[in-house]
């Protein structure tokens, strides 16, 4: 048992576009704004400069994903680098990444869903909450079908997605040249505001990123990739290109209908621009828009389980996550994920989730980029199919650091203080599962337990599966 490689490149722009366009860009614009002060060019800027920054990243990433063609490449390329302690700290970052992700996607679903029937007022948070749950566990047993019927799925979500982004895009473009002046003066008078301190900048970035972060499914599934030399770089750099010209487009539209007032204030930028636009389709935009981004809560789910199968497979978690159904797909590992995103949702806000999922995103961007030269200086002659330029890794590395540590020196806070003592509990849960790693043989029977009640099967090492690390 194995999990098959089934994504070409198609495929591969398919599942980027559903990973990435998503819940960033119909939210996010809001906090983009107030932390750049509602300056409107650098608030456009700030998208453009994200985008490129988010390619740089993922092309670093890319020389991972091609070197070692595994799926939770991250996880097992720091364990070749830098050991299991550096290895299972990402297991522990990129988890509750995924967690808060997922769980502010699905809040965000059932916001669209619902806020049109409390017109004038925020919808309450019980119905929200309910609504939430319910489309995470329907994903979840959609995600259990396989990868295959993921990416089935996400292409008619894709469609959906599309189709929404170009009418507010092309709107937008026909009311800068066709409309009211009042149109055009916010974008004249947009360098009047009041320029951000270099803490908000950072602040604002953080959110940009988010919209940015999906890219990274496509690293975590390498596993899955067919031809992962040639698909992962081709598609980061077509599949982020055209991210990265929608999201500019929208947010000029966004800037083009609305007061930088409004759209702070709005918890649904694009259903408020669309109410404005054009309010007798403000219903089926809501509907529209909660569709098209369903799959990226099925992609997040997707790349979530990875990452946990790729742990599970060198004993950094129980062995049952690494065992596959008979779709060739790690369903208990999916399962923990829908689990622990369930009590996210509950007890968690959304705008509050976001900020530590590009946090942690970064955090293990560091530990790639240092294990990437580290490699590169004890073993040059790896095979490589695809290098990196290495000035990205060393922006990488600088522009990982600065997002990391210039927040707790301008402005420090308990935050702060809540996320160092994160650290030192991955640090505890490493000890303790090194620990009971040494007197596991009293769970083997556990294990084949949930083996029969789940129907799954073990996988093959990951190593046999790397042609550098098995020449023969």
């Amino acid at each position: 048992m194995q999990l098959l490689r089934v994504v070409g490149f198609t495929y591969g722009n398919m599942v980027l576009l559903s990973s990435t366009i998503g819940t960033g860009i119909f939210v996010s614009p809001k906090e983009v704004l107030k932390y750049c002060s509602m300056n409107i060019p650098i608030f456009l800027s700030m998208w453009a400069v994200g985008g490129l920054l988010s390619l740089m990243n993922a092309l670093c990433l890319a020389e991972l994903a091609t070197t070692f063609p595994v799926s939770g490449v991250s996880y097992y390329f720091l364990k070749q680098s830098l050991g299991y302690t550096a290895a299972f700290l990402s297991i522990w970052i990129r988890l509750f990444s995924h967690i808060l992700g997922i769980s502010a996607q699905s809040l965000l679903i059932a916001t669209y869903l619902i806020q049109p029937f409390y017109s004038g007022c925020l919808a309450p948070e019980l119905p929200k909450k309910c609504l939430a749950l319910s489309f995470l566990w329907l994903f979840g047993i959609l995600n259990a079908q396989g990868i295959k019927t993921v990416i089935q799925f996400q292409a008619i979500g894709n469609l959906m997605k599309m189709a929404v982004l170009c009418l507010i895009s092309v709107t937008g473009i026909v009311l800068l040249v066709t409309g009211d002046k009042e149109n055009v003066t916010r974008f004249e008078n947009g360098l009047d505001a009041e320029l951000p301190d270099v803490s908000q900048i950072v602040e604002a970035f953080l959110q940009v990123y988010y919209s940015y972060v999906g890219s990274s499914l496509l690293i975590n599934i390498a596993g899955e990739i067919k031809n992962p030399t040639n698909t992962i770089p081709k598609s980061l750099i077509s599949g982020l290109s055209i991210v990265m010209v929608f999201y500019l487009l929208t947010n000029i539209s966004y800037v083009a209908v609305l007061t930088p007032q409004e759209i702070i204030s709005s918890d649904s930028v694009a259903v408020t621009w669309m109410y404005r636009v054009f309010p007798f389709i403000q219903w089926a935009t809501s509907l529209g828009i909660s569709a098209a981004m369903m799959n990226c809560l099925s992609s997040g789910l997707l790349s979530g389980s990875r990452i946990i199968y790729a742990a599970s497979q060198d004993g950094q978690l129980p062995f049952i996550y690494s065992m596959l159904n008979d779709h060739h797909n790690p369903v208990v590992g999916a399962i923990l994920i829908i689990i622990l995103s369930s009590i996210a949702i509950i007890i968690s806000k959304l705008i509050y989730l976001m900020k530590y999922v590009g946090l942690g995103a970064w955090c293990i961007n560091f530990l790639n980029m240092i294990g990437l030269l580290k490699m590169r200086y004890q073993k040059p002659n790896l095979p490589r199919p695809y290098k990196v330029w290495l000035p990205f890794v060393f922006g990488t590395i600088v522009l990982s650091v600065f997002i990391i540590f210039i927040p707790v020196i301008l402005s420090p806070n308990i935050e702060h203080v809540y996320q160092v003592v994160f650290l030192f509990c991955g640090l505890l849960c490493y000890w303790l599962q090194a620990h009971f790693n040494r007197h596991a043989v009293c769970f083997d029977t556990i294990t084949c337990y949930w083996q029969l009640f789940f129907n799954v099967s073990p996988s093959e090492d990951g190593d046999n599966l790397i042609p550098s690390l098995n020449p023969d």
